[in-house]
């Protein structure tokens, strides 16, 4: 969104782009919207996408579909909400754009926001995992209500689009982090900038053993709007990057070096276990993309580096320490 809106102001002589936001605001209003609500290209709508569209909702060139509640802790939380969201508010949207086309005005571009969580835990041998990969997830586990109303979703999105004839296109994405994603939300950076703002010892809740690939979040935003206008319809790309595979361990020890360089941090990192039992059932141990899909159809080209990923991600905290929790 807030890339939208800076393209308006760097591109003065340009047509501005019209931006609609609709979300129900469950997780609570982050400052930096706040901060845009009075922008004359953006307009906020109260809308909860489990429910029927509004009636007076104008006709859009281009839609994602974002509404949905990717943080493990919250999606267990608001289990009904998610699959709700990720199924239910996908098909109104769907059938929107279908009417648009019935009346002439079709869409040029539609995006979904899957999740590479639709893997499940791959086996050796499909990691790094390729789109063709078909999953090894379980449907009723703790995290099922996530994972597999996004992998419904993406079967929502392919019927549509061979169907009707509509231009349906889905990311995968692979662990996105950087500004923007609150100090509240309990993924695996934001608990550590929050212990490490806090002045405590940064705390590891496994062995920390799993390893994963993280994507800074311009890298994966750059590879997202060329999904919506570039991409195939009814297909999905992997939006992430294929190195370095590294450890929770070890991405806590490289930000724990980071906050000792850059804000002078004492702390350490410490193991303890989580008191819920459920934390770490059916949790991925890899995640590791393959993305030559998108490097071929998309010219899709990540070049952050995950020290300067976390570099900036840890300075924009030390600017963000307080959030609305949910």
């Amino acid at each position: 969104m807030q890339s939208v809106l800076y393209w308006n102001e760097t591109n003065p002589d340009a047509a501005p782009i019209q931006l609609t936001i609709y979300d129900n605001y469950i997780r609570g209003i982050p400052n930096w919207l706040t901060h845009l609500s009075g922008d004359p290209n953006l307009v906020l709508v109260k809308h909860d996408i489990t429910n029927p569209l509004p009636a007076d909702i104008p006709d859009f060139q281009f839609i994602i579909h974002a509404a949905s509640i990717a943080s493990p802790t919250f999606y267990r939380k608001y289990p009904i909400e998610t699959m709700d969201a990720n199924v239910n508010g996908l098909r109104y949207l769907l059938e929107y754009c279908l009417r648009l086309k019935e009346k002439g005005n079709p869409v040029e571009g539609f995006l979904f926001y899957s999740t590479s969580e639709i893997y499940g835990d791959p086996t050796p041998e499909n990691i790094p995992t390729p789109e063709t990969y078909r999953g090894n997830v379980s449907c009723t586990g703790p995290r099922a209500c996530y994972d597999e109303s996004k992998r419904y979703g993406e079967t929502l999105c392919v019927n549509f689009a061979q169907q009707h004839g509509l231009p349906i296109k889905t990311a995968r994405p692979f662990n996105n982090y950087g500004p923007g994603l609150k100090i509240t939300d309990r993924r695996v950076l934001p608990d550590f900038a929050r212990d490490i703002f806090s002045g405590r010892d940064i705390i590891l809740l496994s062995d920390g053993s799993p390893t994963r690939t993280f994507c800074y979040i311009t890298d994966a935003i750059v590879g997202y709007y060329k999904i919506l206008v570039k991409g195939h319809p009814g297909e999905a790309y992997n939006i992430g990057v294929e190195t370095p595979e590294i450890s929770m361990a070890n991405l806590a020890e490289r930000v724990v070096d980071l906050a000792r360089e850059l804000f002078d941090y004492g702390g350490q990192v410490v193991r303890q276990t989580s008191s819920d039992q459920d934390y770490l059932v059916d949790n991925p141990n890899r995640r590791c993309p393959i993305i030559d899909k998108a490097r071929q159809h998309l010219g899709y080209a990540p070049s952050i580096t995950v020290e300067e990923g976390l570099k900036r991600s840890l300075i924009w905290y030390s600017g963000n320490r307080e959030a609305e929790d949910a």
